[in-house]
């Protein structure tokens, strides 16, 4: 995977960090990584949370046309949650996207307080589709925003950070504004991807092979979470 650096160095204010900008784009993935729910502490690449989205931004690379996609992380201001902090960078880097390259279908893929926020940037216009790992869902959380668009989370059946029952009530409410929406949960995986990591990736791949499609209806593991009435067990 080659490195843009026009938007890695360390003093650039850009929220987008991009790893792969290929010379005629087609489409675009980018990664919100995990954060904490109060901080303003500077968040940096090399936090845990932000170096976890690594091999799954390499997984999800494995599913498209190197030289058609755009591959990239948000950057955080700082780790917390806040009053919405990681969603206003999200917008940011979105619109930075779109100087950059124009208006490309975009996939976002969040893990923790990451996919809180990825779902919650659903709203932008370029967003195809969500990929929420292990995603932090408060009981309040909107989902009016996925109206219209697919949405897949995909949690660890033992999670003791963020709720599995959380992330599916989410879904159900999702489906009820017009949500192509499925969830998968990860027989004993754990919060932090680590427990049957290699299925984790795996999954990453296959979700977001489906959501870059074109088609109307998903396919494969997505359109079998989107279909069933239970969370779907790998």
């Amino acid at each position: 995977m080659s490195i843009v650096r026009e938007s890695g160095g360390e003093s650039a204010p850009s929220a987008l960090w991009l790893r792969h900008r290929p010379q005629q784009p087609r489409a675009a993935i980018i990664t919100l990584h995990g954060g904490r729910a109060d901080s303003y502490q500077t968040s940096q690449r090399w936090h845990l949370a932000a170096m976890r989205m690594r091999p799954v931004l390499r997984a999800a690379a494995s599913a498209v046309p190197l030289d058609e996609v755009v591959l990239a992380h948000v950057r955080y201001r700082h780790r917390g949650w806040n009053q919405g902090d990681p969603l206003h960078d999200a917008y940011r880097a979105l619109g930075e996207l779109d100087q950059l390259v124009g208006p490309v279908p975009t996939i976002l893929i969040g893990h923790s307080m990451g996919g809180r926020a990825a779902l919650r940037a659903a709203s932008h216009p370029h967003v195809r589709g969500v990929l929420a790992l292990a995603p932090w869902l408060p009981p309040d959380e909107p989902a009016a925003q996925l109206s219209g668009k697919r949405a897949v989370v995909v949690h660890g059946e033992r999670d003791q950070v963020t709720s599995p029952r959380a992330s599916a009530d989410y879904i159900t409410q999702a489906r009820a504004v017009g949500a192509r929406a499925g969830i998968i949960l990860i027989r004993n995986g754990d919060h932090a991807m680590i427990r049957r990591s290699s299925l984790w990736h795996q999954t990453v791949t296959a979700v977001v092979t489906e959501l870059m499609r074109p088609d109307e209806r998903p396919a494969g593991l997505t359109a079998a979470s989107c279909l069933s009435t239970t969370p779907l067990m790998l």
